[in-house]
């Protein structure tokens, strides 16, 4: 009933009133993006007066903030919200062990909600006793969370504060087979505990299933999660978890002829990729190659795929008596130390942020580190020979080591292009900055985020490249396109970590709220939500295996 009252209300809104609050939507967002150009057409053409945005950007009113933390108001004693906890704890304890664990998953978010609904209604002497008393009873992983919660002690503590507004605006998600469910409900009903009752109504969500009730592994293997696990509805889309499928390339590769003379030049025949030869059959759960824009391969990255494969092919298999060898690097004497790093793929490069802004790249070959020649210089070249690239490169700059200038504020991430062309870096500033590692200059300054960007990863297929940030969103980018094509905004807190699927479809971020999402690239939707994580999420990867992808974090 409650659903078809809200669709009732939605349906009688004015068709005109809901096209200009989106616009006035759009047109803040413009402006907190400062893309005033574009602000000004949009309001022009919309006929829209500047103060009408003015009025509509400004922080929420007094009694706009007191509306949403109304949804606490209660007349209840407080001094019975001891006995309700109390009673709801020795009811868990009495269930069968089968019920127990499962059903206890609710004691923490009533705990919150009971400690609030105190704070708000100026009981404050009456919340700290029963935060004291029933605070060790939480789960352990909960407790940095309530320590930020201790700090909201009185009512004016409530308005903005991130935990609060995360509690209130969303329902803590709980899994529970339906026998411990109704168990639980018979009680609260038997015993008339209808602060209970209203509190589990109003703030949780009870994602009730026919089956046998969950044991503890199964729980604490995705509890964690900053407002509970996910919803059965957040993981039924699709998702193509296959590489795609290898172009074919015909190019010319030297008939390695043992037998015969030494002064008779090599044939160079046209031969098929060993890739190709490799993988035959199409994979069903790849996604088709078209499906997402992507850059063509040019001749040197045809030739670099298939040296790569024939090294792969040559390498010695991984085994007691044959197990993989560690190289070390260690920075010395880095001024205000590093706080971010980076490899080229091939290992021919070492990339260093450090916390006052600058970025060091380190040549780990004896090849030393040029920059392309002047535009004179280059002007002269032979373009039809076959080492024009190593024409262009000016020796006269060789050196071991380059300095890239322009952050003002501590790096955070640095991430190289796949064809060891292109460096991206993020930093505290707020920006993320594209190098070219030919000139070893900054060509574009993407802005875009608020506040700092923790990370930045380069797609496995050049081109692309995704951010994530201290505004709560991963963003992703083209290095040919200063706006982000695309934002993604579902996380509670920080996005502290992103990563690329290898065939770059999807986007896995991590965040501060102990939660993973997998994006698609193609629609901006999430597809994955994952909990499960204790404590905060700061790095993963992709692993692929003959069985499929794997997300390692």
């Amino acid at each position: 009933m409650a659903s078809t009252a809200v669709n009732d209300s939605v349906d009688t809104q004015k068709p005109e009133n809901f096209d200009k609050q989106t616009l006035l939507a759009v047109l803040q967002f413009l402006r907190k993006s400062n893309l005033k150009s574009t602000e000004s057409l949009l309001r022009q053409e919309a006929n829209i007066k500047d103060e009408d945005v003015k009025i509509e950007s400004a922080e929420p009113s007094e009694s706009e903030v007191s509306h949403a933390l109304a949804a606490y108001k209660s007349e209840d004693d407080p001094t019975l919200y001891d006995d309700y906890y109390t009673d709801l704890m020795n009811f868990i304890e009495s269930c069968l062990d089968v019920h127990k664990v499962e059903v206890s998953v609710i004691l923490y978010p009533i705990f919150v909600h009971m400690y609030l609904e105190l704070v708000y209604n100026e009981h404050e002497a009456h919340a700290k006793e029963f935060f004291d008393k029933f605070f060790k009873y939480q789960e352990k992983y909960y407790s940095e969370d309530l320590m930020k919660l201790s700090t909201v002690s009185k009512k004016e503590h409530m308005k903005g504060n991130t935990l609060m507004e995360n509690f209130k605006s969303s329902s803590f998600s709980i899994k529970m087979s339906r026998d411990s469910y109704n168990q639980l409900k018979r009680h609260l009903q038997d015993k008339q505990l209808n602060l209970l009752l209203t509190i589990i109504q109003e703030h949780l969500f009870i994602d009730v299933y026919d089956g046998v009730p969950r044991t503890k592994q199964q729980i604490d293997a995705v509890a964690g999660g900053f407002l509970g696990e996910a919803k059965r509805e957040a993981n039924k889309s699709r998702m193509y978890y296959g590489l795609l499928k290898e172009p074919e390339l015909n190019i010319p590769v030297e008939d390695e002829d043992e037998t015969g003379d030494d002064d008779k030049p090599k044939k160079k025949k046209p031969k098929k990729d060993p890739l190709q030869l490799k993988k035959s059959k199409n994979d069903p759960n790849a996604p088709s190659n078209a499906r997402i824009p992507l850059p063509e391969l040019k001749d040197l990255d045809k030739l670099e795929k298939v040296t790569a494969f024939r090294e792969t092919m040559k390498r010695i298999k991984l085994g007691p008596d044959t197990m993989p060898s560690i190289c070390f690097y260690t920075f010395m004497n880095s001024y205000q130390g590093v706080t971010a790093v980076d490899f080229s793929d091939d290992s021919s490069l070492l990339c260093a942020g450090f916390g006052d802004g600058v970025i060091r790249v380190w040549a780990l070959t004896p090849a030393k580190l040029r920059s392309v020649k002047t535009s004179t210089e280059l002007n002269i070249i032979d373009k039809e020979a076959d080492d024009v690239l190593e024409r262009m490169m000016d020796d006269r700059s060789s050196t071991d080591a380059k300095t890239l200038l322009g952050h003002s504020n501590s790096i955070h991430s640095v991430s190289f292009s796949p064809d060891r062309n292109f460096l991206v870096s993020s930093a505290g500033d707020g920006t993320i900055r594209l190098w070219s590692l030919m000139t070893w200059t900054n060509l574009v300054c993407y802005k875009g985020h608020n506040y700092p960007v923790w990370d930045v990863k380069f797609s496995p297929h050049k081109m692309y490249f995704a951010s994530a940030g201290h505004d709560r969103t991963a963003r992703l980018w083209s290095t040919d396109h200063p706006q982000p094509l695309r934002i993604f905004a579902d996380h509670l807190c920080d996005v502290d970590c992103v990563q690329f699927h290898p065939n770059s479809n999807y986007i896995a971020t991590g965040s501060s709220d102990r939660a993973v999402r997998v994006w698609d690239v193609l629609t901006g939707d999430c597809i994955r939500f994952m909990t499960g994580h204790k404590v905060l999420i700061k790095l993963f990867t992709y692993g692929t295996w003959q069985m499929g992808t794997w997300l390692l974090n």
